[in-house]
């Protein structure tokens, strides 16, 4: 069952109905005009926060404003938040979160490289447009922030790792307060300030190696050094950032 189809049965009205071909031109351009506008001062925002280079980075190609309406229409704020901020601490936040790493998990949803009941449908119709647009709009967010807590176990992992197990820092990928980076193409997401019941359970899922989709499996190499104590540790720790 694709997203459109979700989308009827549940009797919402796609954002994006037919209208009188006499009102389409008018209504597209009021559109792009108003888009643009909003693109404009959204990458401004983000931009006093991040610099106006990474800015563009974690916004991507896609439209924040378009994808506004995509993801609500889509209705993927319903469980992110409108403001990127799950209300449900099983479920992700993906506000600042880099617009290409969610379009390649997107993506990994609809091949299968990654699997979950909800996400396979609603990825399923997306086009590469879409993804893009959706990322965009989350990207531009204000960036997911923890609570400020401390878990020494964890702060001591996440800024040293364990050399002796070949666990690297996660500070070393991620970023400084796990706020994420590109480097050499290779995109490290923000994991400072995600929900840690999230955390810990996608660590676990590296453990057991029920989730397979990072880099060349690094995740799954570090995942499985890592004991029960320390998963919950890291999660504890990271969720504060």
């Amino acid at each position: 069952m694709g997203l459109s189809r979700l989308v009827s049965r549940c009797n919402i009205e796609p954002v994006f109905s037919c209208r009188k071909r006499s009102d389409k031109r008018w209504q597209r351009n009021s559109f792009l005009a108003v888009s643009t506008l909003a693109l404009l001062a959204s990458v401004k925002s983000i931009a006093a926060e991040d610099g106006a280079e990474i800015a563009a980075q974690r916004i991507g190609s896609g439209n924040p404003s378009i994808g506004k309406e995509k993801s609500d229409a889509g209705r993927c704020q319903e469980c992110h938040g409108a403001d990127g901020n799950s209300s449900d601490a099983k479920i992700p936040n993906h506000a600042g979160q880099y617009a290409a790493y969610l379009v390649k998990q997107l993506s990994d949803f609809q091949s299968g490289a990654r699997r979950h009941e909800i996400m396979t449908i609603m990825a399923e119709d997306l086009s590469t447009a879409d993804m893009a647009d959706i990322g965009a709009y989350f990207a531009n967010l204000k960036i997911m922030q923890g609570d400020g807590g401390d878990n020494p176990l964890g702060r001591h992992l996440f800024v040293n790792g364990d050399q002796a197990r070949e666990i690297p820092a996660c500070v070393s990928c991620h970023g400084d307060s796990g706020k994420g980076r590109i480097a050499d193409s290779v995109i490290y997401p923000v994991i400072g300030g995600q929900r840690k019941i999230y955390l810990r359970s996608q660590l676990v899922n590296w453990k057991l190696g029920d989730r397979k989709n990072s880099p060349g499996g690094v995740m799954n190499k570090i995942a499985k050094s890592l004991s029960d104590d320390e998963i919950e540790a890291l999660a504890d720790y990271i969720s504060g950032l």
